[in-house]
């Protein structure tokens, strides 16, 4: 056994992993999802009412930043271990042409990590953009071969929007900036999304939605998160779970998983994916945020 910290510890091979093993993967996907049994199915995509979504600190003095994220997989390819090298390549093509035609507010430039300059990689590891080879769960799941083929990253002129290309998913998009506007960041990211599966076919099943490399990631495959300044709930952990807990949400450190909080500031976001509209998983995250900044001022 490997990584015995980590919050799960399977990965699925390929879309079919999640039929084929269903006896280990169900029961884990009902746990982590907040329950969704054999019999459930992931509803239609939905975005909901944009405008219904709004500034979770209005005030611009508690959250740093905000960032909406979704996975997707292309249609017709396995998941990482099971990717060939020529996989990679044709998918980086096919993705980074469509990428590369967006326009307005999304257009941007591709990096591709193969020969990318130093240069270019200094400026992407200082905006927080590059994602680095050799996390030790992927490793020991076997998906970094061929490293680093296939893989990059495109952003915007703005830097608020960006995509990973094979990195964990086929496609990590990202919609972010400073400040706690997440009607902003959440508009941006529905705009991307449709743009992209325009000219993109995704892979999706009736039971689960979206589907992608880990069980954690399925249904919309929406994570919304906030990193936030909160000095009184950091004295008072268990006060910050327990809201968090009310509301669904994820308190994790301030890089992340698997790290601590650093002057108070924790990135908090929505733990279910699976089982409710994109909307909803959204509205989620808004509500706990805004209860969690209540309660910091009431302290």
């Amino acid at each position: 056994m490997e990584n015995p910290d980590s919050h799960i510890g399977i990965y699925a091979p390929d879309p079919e992993a999640y039929t084929t093993f269903a006896d280990i993967f169900d029961p884990i996907i009902d746990e982590y999802h907040g329950g969704f049994k054999k019999t459930d199915h992931h509803p239609a995509t939905t975005w909901g009412d944009l405008n219904s979504i709004g500034n979770v600190d209005p005030d611009d003095n508690m959250v740093i930043s905000t960032r909406v994220r979704c996975g997707r997989s292309l249609n017709g390819y396995p998941f990482n271990p099971r990717l060939t090298e020529s996989q990679y390549k044709e998918m980086e093509k096919k993705v980074s042409g469509t990428l590369m035609s967006l326009t307005g507010e999304l257009q941007g430039k591709y990096y591709p990590l193969t020969g990318m300059s130093k240069r270019d990689q200094q400026q992407l590891i200082e905006d927080h953009f590059l994602f680095k080879e050799g996390d030790r769960f992927l490793q020991a799941a076997n998906a970094c071969r061929f490293w680093p083929t296939g893989r990059g990253i495109f952003h915007n002129t703005n830097k608020t929007f960006l995509v990973w290309v094979n990195e964990e998913d086929h496609l990590r998009i990202i919609s972010m900036q400073p400040g706690g506007n997440l009607g902003e960041v959440y508009k941006r990211l529905v705009c991307a999304v449709e743009e992209i599966e325009a000219k993109l076919k995704f892979t999706r099943n009736d039971r689960f939605g979206f589907l992608t490399f880990c069980p954690t990631n399925l249904g919309t495959t929406i994570r919304a998160s906030v990193h936030i300044r909160v000095p009184k709930l950091a004295k008072d952990k268990s006060k910050l779970e327990s809201v968090a807990a009310q509301f669904n949400l994820q308190v994790r450190g301030t890089s992340g998983e698997h790290t601590e909080a650093e002057d108070g500031i924790y990135d908090i976001s929505n733990k279910r994916r699976l089982g409710l509209t994109e909307y909803e998983a959204v509205k989620e995250m808004h509500d706990g945020v805004c209860q969690i900044i209540q309660i910091e001022k009431s302290m």
